[in-house]
């Protein structure tokens, strides 16, 4: 027998209110399981205390916009770089100043009586035929006769050692000047060749007690050579004041 439509509102009524109770019931364990709309049965169990659902998560706060920040640029042809610094002088400006009150013992470029050896390197001739110039030119200027100077010509400047300590063991010069010129290339020669020629200049001098200037241009470029030429008559005057100052030194220790 089918059922009537007053028995179906009685039904349905008796549904809502069970589920309203339920409900009621289950606030303090939380949302109920089941909706009100779920359609007539058995009820999906209640939550209990012990079997609360997780609190909902919260969406994540947006971060404030920012602008990125830019990527460094590659430096390349279109990039401004730094200006090169060029440098434009070789000695810092000032004399030294002793202080009062000390005893000092120096010398002076004085040329008067002294004999004075040149070794001169033959190699880039052009370059030093000029600082040979520029140190006879001196030498004069500072009363050197030219029967007091021996020129000794090397094939290049890695000799300019050897000459030197052959000329200062020979005890008739009171200095040596060396002059020679190495231009920087395209191997390591320029290297080897300038610093032997340095460290070996330093041990004539230092093996023998003569003094020995060193008078040797160290390029890049041969073009570097005109502004320097004055370096032979530079070599001249540390030659002829370290023999004064050997000279002094000698005086004062004999009293």
């Amino acid at each position: 027998m089918s059922e009537g439509p007053e028995q179906r509102d009685d039904d349905e009524r008796g549904w809502e209110a069970d589920e309203l109770e339920r409900a009621s019931e289950n606030v303090l364990g939380g949302w109920p399981n089941a909706q009100l709309d779920d359609p007539p049965g058995d009820p999906a169990p209640a939550a209990t205390l012990d079997e609360s659902p997780e609190p909902p998560v919260a969406a994540p706060a947006l971060a404030p916009e920012t602008e990125p920040e830019p990527a460094d640029e590659p430096v390349g042809p279109d990039v401004d770089e730094a200006p090169l610094v060029e440098t434009t002088g070789e000695h810092a400006p000032g004399e030294l100043a002793v202080p009062p009150g000390y005893a000092v013992l120096e010398g002076e470029a004085r040329g008067a009586r002294r004999a004075v050896g040149i070794v001169v390197s033959r190699f880039n001739g052009e370059v030093t035929g000029g600082l040979l110039e520029s140190a006879l030119g001196e030498l004069e200027e500072r009363g050197v006769e030219p029967d007091s100077i021996t020129v000794m010509p090397v094939p290049g400047a890695f000799e300019l050692p050897l000459a030197a300590m052959a000329l200062a063991k020979t005890r008739r010069f009171a200095c040596i000047v060396a002059l020679g010129c190495v231009i920087r290339g395209d191997t390591p020669h320029f290297d080897y060749v300038a610093s032997e020629a340095a460290s070996g200049l330093q041990l004539a001098a230092i093996e023998t007690g003569v003094p020995v200037a060193f008078g040797v241009l160290t390029l890049d470029r041969p073009d570097q050579a005109s502004p320097r030429l004055e370096k032979g008559a530079e070599a001249v005057r540390t030659a002829l004041e370290m023999a004064d100052l050997f000279a002094n030194l000698r005086a004062a220790a004999a009293r």
